[in-house]
């Protein structure tokens, strides 16, 4: 299948042509087991995989003009008069190798209309802008700061991507490509000028593993890219400029939350990549991730996620998200715990339900009816498919099923303790140390608050979309199970403990061990006032407990695992206080701890985002930072949900 028409394509030093392009194709088929696009979903994917942007996973200083598949690359030289020379061809935000580049994200607008980041490697320091100039794209490399004897050498190349043929030839000050495959060919030119009057462009030769025609400049003055036709510098700035007013104007429109619109926006826009395996635009939950899997991972309730915080400014990108995450589903019938490049899937686990709030909320913005058509039916297959495997005694609990086909071979957690506890979403949360998994049923002998929680709201908000759609028989099914589950949560709670505990069934004993999911219950309204009250006011509001300058610990601050402060055990992490927040909404007297607690949520996001540019994994709950340990990436988008919350609490509209 062919991504669209590829066209002529002409680069000088400083601009790419604009694509005239009749529209766009999806270059493979959609989830292994969805079948074909809606039409309406389908037009969904066309409108976003269309015109110029950072759609390459593999670095932040590419532009990819969709639907061609062109690319303009922007790599740097680093210069020696020894033998110290070094070549960055490709660069991300939060590499942690040694002498690896420091990406600092600056805004990126949801369409790639504008962006900035700047980049610091080798003693070198330089700005890369990118603005659309209506179907052309502008670019301007800047140089900010050089520590080298040598300045850098900025090549500026024009190549295929994702297999793509592209015939790239260097003509005059310009390079002239086109695709063998193009139906009706497109005419592109690419200039690029160095000086004001855009006169200056320079093909000479460097040493550097570039594959396509280049244009190479040291980096001593701006670089400028344009398309369509030649620009100059100052041209160039104006173009730039335009935009990053419009995208500031945007901003200032959302008034008191601009400032987390303009985080959580520029998050998302850095992370969406489009993947060409399935021909779709989505967003991982970081580059690095995503190259480290191959391409891309998308992960259950982590790309739920980013369906949700896209709902505050680009729908076709939420509703991808989420629909995206559905088609992944596995032959058993489940949303995976994770999908990766080349096919490979969790075919024995799955991860936290929380698809059918997330398609619910953004019903309830946008209302969508096909959307919700089109998310149902893997909706409810998954919904069953918890009830059907993970039921144990009533309760339900995590597993890992070994001999689900096809087999993950390099996955060596399935069929093993620690498979079923990530289906948790919770690596190595403390609460699991000491519980029994079953090898013959496949399953963690355990009564689990949080999951429990998390399905029967996932049965509340289900049913009431089978009720949209009319679908009588479904919508009875799901209350009823809901209410089933519900039932039991109920018996969870402990009088004496003041909360909901998780239960061992091998022991036959409650589990002390504290953690926010303990208040996943307030989601799925299986709290009495009562019960939310002393929730809130012994556990939640407790300093020796979740409360603090910063909160929520992913395990209670007396607990002895809090000192670890490694992954799941003691950090915070957005996707728990999301789900808190989310709870404490469904209980009237509980307006002001929500407000502090979103308050303090958006604090914490804020520190490291205003200082570095950081949206982390996870935090410190004791210092609040999160780059104090290498196991929490530095662009993890699900960090914004910590802003999210107060863009929710401050009157944003959204789940």
């Amino acid at each position: 299948m062919r991504l669209g028409n590829l066209g002529w394509v002409v680069i000088g030093c400083v601009t790419v042509a604009a694509a005239q392009t009749a529209g766009v194709s999806h270059m493979a088929s959609g989830g292994d087991l969805a079948g074909a696009r809606s039409a309406e979903y389908e037009q969904v994917q066309q409108r976003l995989a269309r015109g110029w942007n950072t759609w390459d996973v593999h670095s932040v200083a590419t532009q990819v003009l969709l639907p061609e598949g062109l690319a303009i690359h922007v790599g740097m030289k680093h210069n020696s008069t020894l033998n110290g020379d070094a070549w960055l061809g490709d660069a991300l935000i939060g590499r942690l190798d040694k002498d690896a580049e420091v990406v600092t994200p600056g805004p990126h607008a949801w369409d790639g209309s504008y962006t900035r980041a700047e980049f610091a490697w080798k003693g070198h320091k330089w700005r890369v802008e990118s603005a659309h100039d209506g179907a052309d794209l502008v670019m301007l490399v800047a140089p900010l700061e050089s520590k080298s004897a040598v300045p850098p050498t900025v090549v500026i190349s024009v190549e295929g991507i994702w297999n793509i043929p592209i015939h790239a030839v260097q003509a005059a000050d310009m390079i002239t490509a086109a695709s063998d495959w193009a139906d009706t060919p497109t005419i592109h030119t690419v200039f690029c000028t160095c000086r004001a009057n855009g006169t200056k462009s320079d093909m000479r030769v460097v040493i550097a593993p570039v594959l396509g025609p280049y244009y190479a400049t040291d980096l001593n003055e701006p670089v400028g890219i344009s398309t369509g036709k030649r620009k100059g510098i100052r041209e160039i700035d104006a173009a730039i400029e335009k935009q990053r007013k419009a995208y500031e104007a945007s901003i200032k429109a959302a008034g008191a939350n601009g400032p987390l619109v303009d985080a959580i926006e520029t998050t998302l826009g850095w992370d969406t990549i489009y993947e060409p395996e399935k021909g779709r635009v989505i967003s991982p939950v970081s580059r690095v991730w995503s190259v480290g899997w191959g391409g891309y991972v998308l992960f259950d309730w982590d790309t739920f996620f980013a369906a949700t915080m896209a709902g505050i400014g680009d729908k076709d990108l939420a509703y991808a998200n989420a629909l995206e995450t559905l088609r992944e589903e596995t032959p058993a019938g489940f949303v995976p715990n994770y999908a990766r490049a080349g096919g490979w899937k969790s075919f024995d686990r799955s991860e936290p339900p929380v698809g059918a709030i997330t398609v619910e909320g953004l019903y309830e913005k946008f209302h969508d009816r096909w959307f919700v058509e089109d998310a149902f039916a893997p909706l409810l297959k998954w919904n069953r498919w918890w009830a059907e495997h993970r039921d144990l005694e009533g309760y339900l609990t995590l597993g890992s099923d070994a001999e689900n086909e096809p087999r993950n071979p390099d996955d060596g957690s399935a069929g093993t303790w620690q498979g079923a506890v990530y289906e948790s979403g919770l690596d190595n949360g403390p609460m699991y140390d000491g519980t029994v998994y079953d090898a013959k049923t496949h399953l963690l002998e355990y009564g689990d608050v949080g999951e429990m929680s998390l399905y029967v709201a996932d049965c509340d908000a289900l049913a009431r979309m089978a009720d949209e759609l009319g679908k009588t028989a479904e919508a009875k099914e799901i209350r009823e199970r809901g209410e089933r589950y519900r039932a039991k949560l109920k018996t969870m709670w402990d009088e004496k403990a003041g909360i909901f505990l998780n239960r061992d069934l091998k022991k036959g004993e409650n589990n002390p061990r504290l953690s926010p999911t303990n208040f996943y219950p307030l989601l799925a309204r299986a709290a009495t006032a009562e019960q939310a009250d002393r929730m809130v006011r012994e556990h939640l509001k407790n300093p020796e407990e979740f409360w603090g300058e910063y909160v929520i610990p992913s395990i209670a601050r007396s607990d002895a695992a809090f000192k670890d402060q490694q992954y799941w055990r003691g950090r915070i992490w957005g996707p728990m206080n999301y789900l808190v927040y989310l709870g404490l909404r469904n209980y009237d007297g509980t307006a002001a701890v929500r407000r502090e607690f979103a308050e303090k949520s958006a604090a914490l996001f804020r520190k490291e985002w205003t200082e570095k540019g950081h949206v982390h994994e996870n935090y410190n709950a004791v210092t609040g930072t999160g780059d104090d340990v290498t196991s929490s990436d530095r662009f993890y988008h699900w960090g914004a949900l910590l802003g999210y919350v107060a863009w929710m609490e401050r009157g944003g509209e959204g789940r």
